[in-house]
């Protein structure tokens, strides 16, 4: 009988013998005991007592419903784990996280192995989804920080050896595998993010392929970033794109045009770098990429990075809002898309479908790719598995995105998160126009300052990690950690989107941990009380109104009114049941707060905590402690 490919690693683990460091590798408790502190152990026993537990649980048949496009997400609960940082631990105590093996020939560096361990971890908290970041390799030229970005694909079908445990001798694809193997007999779905719209500026398709990159002259002197638009430009720019006319948009001035040349016709690597040289001799080589939108953004340039050339069309062979997002409409013509790389793109999904059974896909600069690309994507995918999900780097919950084959979007709450009285303008927003698809029910995500980001080692911190969470878990979204979270980890892992120059001064780009190596402090969590109990008891609560919580009709997500306006109430209606969220969006400060309903006197239960509220009067006075949030069921006869 064919062994697999966890029963593999099973083997492989208890054939290693540890001769070195056998009692001092230290593992954080959090992963098997559920408390903070570590303890030493001899890997190859600690491993493979984890994997051989994993075995015991059977692999399940998926029931015939489940073979059909149910549109599962929505009872989703994602854990977001970038597996280098993520499940990185400082093993041997010395205070760095090394990039070599230790002596006993494990890494310090998050692996596929220690991702395995902490599956028991994830299923404890309550998650039945994990979402892994990029595991492809990464490119080699101009990388950022020590390990280079993931989003510097070098080729997509092969996988970081980092990931890997050298002591195992196993392929790194057999270690991926039992990987999603175990994560399904935890009954857990694994979504893989997907790179599509960029590559590596030194990928092994550059040389192979030179028709699919933007090629910049070698004797341009001056230095090379985004273009310039003077602010009369600009005004015109965003007004076409507000009206979606994309009909002769603005394109980039002549000499920047002049910048970028035709597709070489021969290529070399010269130190690993590509050096092309066009038909007419013109030396030249691979354009890095920068953010494109808006198209004054002023990010710093992605350096490792290089966007794909999707359409051939010989007017527009330059790299700007217009090409790489905004398609002006002339290159949507069928006769200018670049069809091979098309092509090669549709299949990644299902090579990984068939190579390692993965369940979905979130799509990196979805909103980026051609619609007829992305079109051609979704239905590939689900020729083999119909209910494989797709989530999309979007920020509104549209039915148009569901018609499109979508089953979840990132949304925007982590860009409101800053002030309670933008959140309660995206939840009128919501409840106006209903919510047709999931949202991730986070307020941070690997580009986004961390919740607790300008709160480091301070109880207001946690209490705003837990009163975003309280807040997400009642709204038509899916419950969604970003791996950290629970920790109170305030460090940025990329300084992406809403950081200030404040921020790029204090965390500079070769020490961020999604180029370099760093760990989460799974020991002490930053000095708080780990956030897993509360969650887990959140999503306890979530499960028992899930069919309320699920409805994203408009109407559904109410805001009575509340006495203080640093206190945010959200009502949930739906199948006569009302489910009411009151908390403190004042993290340092008490707040009193009083709300009125119908019934003269009345008792309701706080579900978070099990106290008894009193309604007196017509009113619920409660004084909310910094942060509080409580939440209960209305009776059918009261009205808020």
């Amino acid at each position: 009988m064919t062994k697999t490919a966890l029963e593999t690693l099973f083997d492989s683990i208890r054939a290693v013998h540890v001769t070195s460091g056998a009692g001092s590798y230290a593992v954080p408790d959090l992963w098997q005991h559920g408390t903070t502190g570590s303890s030493l152990v001899n890997p190859a026993d600690y491993y493979g007592g984890i994997v051989g537990e994993i075995l015991t649980n059977p692999l399940k048949e998926k029931p015939e419903q489940e073979k059909k496009h149910e549109g599962w997400t929505a009872d989703a609960v994602v854990y977001n784990l970038f597996v280098r940082l993520g499940a990185a631990f400082d093993h041997d105590g010395n205070g760095t996280i090394g990039t070599d093996p230790l002596p006993c020939g494990f890494r310090e560096t998050g692996t596929l192995l220690k991702s395995i361990a902490m599956l028991p971890y994830l299923k404890r908290l309550g998650v039945n989804t994990v979402y892994l970041l990029p595991l492809s390799t990464i490119g080699l030229q101009n990388r950022k920080g020590a390990l280079g970005s993931p989003y510097a694909v070098r080729n997509p079908y092969a996988l970081d050896p980092m990931l890997g445990e050298p002591a195992l001798g196993l392929p790194l694809e057999t270690q991926l595998a039992a990987f999603i193997e175990a994560a399904h007999r935890f009954d857990m779905r694994v979504v893989f993010e997907f790179v599509f719209r960029t590559a590596a500026i030194d990928s092994e398709w550059v040389t192979t392929h030179p028709d699919w990159f933007y090629w910049l002259r070698n004797d341009e002197p001056s230095p090379y970033g985004p273009p310039a638009f003077s602010h009369d430009t600009l005004a015109e720019i965003y007004e076409k794109v507000d009206k979606h006319d994309l009909r002769d948009l603005p394109a980039p001035d002549d000499a920047y045009r002049h910048r970028f040349v035709e597709s070489p016709t021969s290529v070399n690597l010269h130190d690993d770098c590509p050096e092309g040289v066009t038909a007419d001799g013109i030396s030249c080589h691979v354009a890095s990429a920068f953010s494109d939108w808006p198209p004054d953004d002023r990010q710093p340039p992605w350096t490792d990075v290089a966007y794909l050339k999707m359409h051939r069309h010989p007017e527009f062979n330059y790299i700007a809002y217009n090409t790489i997002r905004m398609y002006d409409v002339e290159l949507e013509q069928p006769e200018f898309r670049n069809d091979r790389l098309w092509d090669e793109i549709g299949g990644i999904i299902p090579w990984y479908q068939e190579r390692f059974g993965i369940d979905g896909a979130m799509i990196d600069m979805g909103h980026a790719l051609p619609q007829e690309l992305k079109a051609s994507i979704v239905a590939g995918a689900r020729q083999n598995r119909p209910d494989f999900a797709f989530w999309d780097e979007n920020f509104d919950p549209s039915s148009k995105l569901r018609d499109e084959g979508f089953d979840a979007v990132f949304g925007s709450l982590p860009f409101v998160i800053h002030d309670v009285q933008y959140i309660k303008g995206l939840l009128n927003f919501l409840n106006r126009n209903g919510v047709a698809i999931p949202f991730f029910a986070t307020g941070e995500n690997h580009n986004t300052p961390r919740v607790c980001h300008n709160l480091a080692g301070e109880p207001a911190g946690r209490r705003r990690a837990l009163f975003l969470f309280t807040l997400g878990a009642i709204l038509p979204a899916m419950p969604f950690i970003h791996s950290g979270m629970e920790l109170c980890e305030w460090h940025p892992v990329n300084l992406g989107l809403n950081f200030n120059d404040e921020d790029r001064r204090r965390f500079p780009a070769e020490t961020l941990p999604l180029f370099s190596p760093g760990t989460y402090d799974w020991k002490d969590a930053n000095g708080m009380e780990p956030l897993c109990n509360d969650i887990r008891r959140i999503l306890d609560v979530r499960n028992r109104y899930l069919g309320l919580i699920r409805c994203g009709d408009k109407g559904s997500i109410l805001q009575p009114y509340v006495s203080d306006p640093a206190i945010l109430t959200v009502m949930r209606k739906s199948g006569g049941k009302s489910l009411i969220f009151a908390g403190n969006s004042n993290m340092h400060d008490s707040v009193p707060g009083t709300m009125e309903f119908e019934p003269e006197t009345m008792e309701i239960t706080d579900l978070l905590s099990g106290r008894t509220l009193a309604v007196r009067n017509h009113r619920l006075e409660y004084d909310f402690e910094p942060g509080a949030c409580i939440l209960f069921e209305l009776p059918a006869e009261a009205e808020a």
